[in-house]
Parts: C-alpha cells; structure tokens; sequence
C-alpha cells in the first residue's frame, strides 16, 4: 500500500507602509478631504500628529459638510451638466486648441478653464 504524500504550501503577504513625508516607517493611512479631492497618505505615528495638529484650529472652527463620497453621480445628480452646456464648452475648449472629445464625459481641467475664462 502507498502512502500519498500532501504538501501544504502557505503564503503569508506581509504589507509594510512606508511613510510619504520622510521615508521611514509608517503606522497608518491618514484620509483627508479638501476643496472636494480626498487625499490618502501613509504616515508614522509623528507625523500624523502633526498633520492632525496643524489641522485643529480649522476643524474646530469648521462645520461638518457630511462623509466624503467617491461614488460617481449618475445622469441625473446634481452635478450633471445640461447637453447645452456641454456643447457650448466642446466649442470653446476647440476654438482655443483644447483637446475634447465629441461625446462623453468632459476633463475637469477643460471645464475649470471655460469657467474661469467665462
């Protein structure tokens, strides 16, 4: 009679965060919000801190605006630009040599353009 051999082959993944400021080793990933971009940054426990403490005087005069979302917004959100629109920024961002697509969801950076030129 033969005896089966089985082999067990573990893995074990091992993630370690380096710290964006400086380097060396980070204890966490720090989220934060502003002007509407949300941002993530691995930090040790230092420099966390003092991410925190520099933002306290603004959070403690701030009023909550609710969770930060990064689901999109379907066609009919709040943020949905009317075709209009969208038609009347194509032909601006064309006739200053912007590139834009025919159809489709127009850059941000075309759109920050139009307005701040209008």
């Amino acid at each position: 009679m033969l005896r089966e051999r089985i082999a067990y082959m573990a893995k074990q993944i091992q993630e370690i965060l380096i710290d964006d400021l400086d380097g060396g080793e980070a204890n966490e990933t720090v989220s934060f919000a502003i002007d509407g971009s949300t941002y993530e940054i691995d930090l040790s426990d230092l420099n966390a801190k003092k991410l925190r403490d520099a933002l306290t005087p603004f959070v403690q005069h701030a009023r909550r605006a609710g969770a930060v979302s990064t689901r999109r917004r379907g066609r009919g959100g709040s943020r949905a630009m009317s075709r209009e629109k969208s038609s009347e920024i194509r032909q601006w961002a064309k006739a200053h040599g912007l590139p834009v697509s025919e159809r489709g969801r127009i850059a941000s950076t075309v759109v920050e353009k139009y307005e701040a030129a209008h």
